[in-house]
């Protein structure tokens, strides 16, 4: 689970952008702050991999804040939830590698993009060695799998049922036991996981050791046979 900061000095977008982000189960609010020399005090003592950052803040700005964590070496990486939106401010942050960059006002369906993103990242540079076609998602104008999945599939709930199937254990889990981590219905969480099978993301097996009727496992390709 990801550990989120939200620094953000009107608490009324302060609890907008905690209700979104714990909305998504792969995130976790462990702090929030109304100035940004706060947050840098905090960030230096206290672990957190994502910000969620206003610009225009007392004490510390937004872009100031952000130019000292680097300073520091404090890898947190950022989602900008700003009005600025002029261009020189724009480009600053983007130099200095924000993962995404909102201006407010912003949907609930924009964040979500914002935060599937940000796991994308993450999981792209996850390992000792990063494939191709990882950096290909992550690059891509677009999630590929937004411009492949059928009508009516999401993908940020698709995005949800992939971190859920990556934390599953080497056997796998029932679509009930998906159902209950992601907060899906079980039969939406099936016709996901089915799709994942059908994509090759994912592979189901039988379990007919329950002591009564066979169970079908979900986990994702290349685990435990």
């Amino acid at each position: 689970m990801y550990r989120v900061v939200i620094v953000e000095d009107d608490p009324m977008v302060a609890l907008l952008d905690r209700t979104y982000v714990e909305r998504d189960p792969r995130f976790r609010v462990v702090q929030t702050f109304q100035d940004g020399r706060a947050a840098l005090e905090w960030l230096e003592q206290n672990p957190a991999e994502l910000a969620v950052l206003d610009v225009y803040m007392p004490l510390l700005t937004g872009a100031e804040l952000l130019r000292e964590l680097r300073r520091r070496g404090i890898g947190i990486d950022a989602v900008m939830v700003t009005a600025a939106n002029d261009g020189a401010t724009v480009d600053t942050l983007l130099k200095m590698g924000v993962v995404d960059y909102l201006v407010k006002p912003f949907t609930v369906e924009r964040f979500q993009q914002a935060l599937d993103t940000f796991c994308r990242h993450r999981e792209a540079v996850a390992g000792e060695t990063v494939a191709q076609s990882a950096l290909d998602r992550l690059f891509s104008s677009a999630p590929a799998g937004e411009r492949q999945i059928p009508k009516g599939l999401q993908e940020s709930t698709l995005e949800k049922v992939r971190a859920c199937l990556r934390q599953a254990p080497p056997q796998g889990l029932p679509s009930e036991a998906l159902s209950r981590a992601t907060g899906l219905s079980a039969v939406t969480v099936r016709r996901y996981v089915n799709y994942l099978v059908e994509r090759g993301e994912a592979v189901s097996t039988v379990n007919y050791d329950t002591g009564g009727r066979p169970c079908r496992l979900y986990r994702t390709a290349g685990g435990a046979e």
